[in-house]
């Protein structure tokens, strides 16, 4: 009997393992994150990094790192932008060029895609042909707060923007009030 339920156990747990496959192992169990001293807000001129790998925005200040939030992309492929309607999340250095309130997804922080880089590799596609010679490289990608009432899709890594990067309402709501114009934005994977 005791042979039983030990067996039982071990194909029981087993088979929780393999539900979770198709979300990335490094961020299945994270949440924000935050450097916990005596100052609340980051100091001084801040950067943000976005790693698509690890469905995480990190921003850092003068100190150092200050905080990491979960986020969602485009497309499951999470490769690099190619042309616009892609639903691609482009890969680069770029920066904040506006902030606004945005009527469905609370904020909105535009980046300056495409940038210099932006244009070159887009060319450099079309000359290989990797995408059609009459396809447009797309824009109006920034950080933004997910449909209302609609956070579980960070936690549940469902990426379904165009290409933007999405975050929860409070998260977005948070970072909205400390990232000033031209703050440095990287988007890797």
């Amino acid at each position: 009997m005791k042979n039983i339920i030990v067996l039982t156990s071990l194909l029981l747990g087993s088979g929780l393992l393999l539900l979770n496959t198709h979300r990335p192992t490094a961020v299945s169990s994270k949440k924000l994150f935050k450097r916990t001293d005596a100052a609340n807000a980051p100091v001084g001129t801040i950067s943000i990094i976005i790693d698509k790998s690890d469905y995480e925005l990190s921003v850092y200040d003068e100190k150092g790192w200050y905080a990491t939030y979960p986020v969602v992309f485009g497309n499951n492929s999470l490769d690099d932008k190619k042309m616009e309607g892609d639903k691609k999340t482009p890969e680069g250095n770029f920066k904040i060029i506006s902030k606004r309130v945005h009527e469905k997804w609370y904020r909105f922080l535009a980046i300056d895609y495409p940038t210099k880089e932006s244009w070159e590799k887009f060319k450099a596609r079309k000359q290989r042909g990797e995408i059609p010679a009459s396809a447009s490289i797309g824009g109006a990608i920034g950080i933004h707060g997910t449909w209302p009432h609609e956070d579980f899709i960070i936690d549940k890594y469902k990426n379904w923007t165009m290409g933007c990067i999405s975050m929860k309402k409070d998260h977005v709501l948070e970072i909205y009030g400390y990232t000033p114009v031209g703050t440095k934005v990287v988007i890797r994977k």
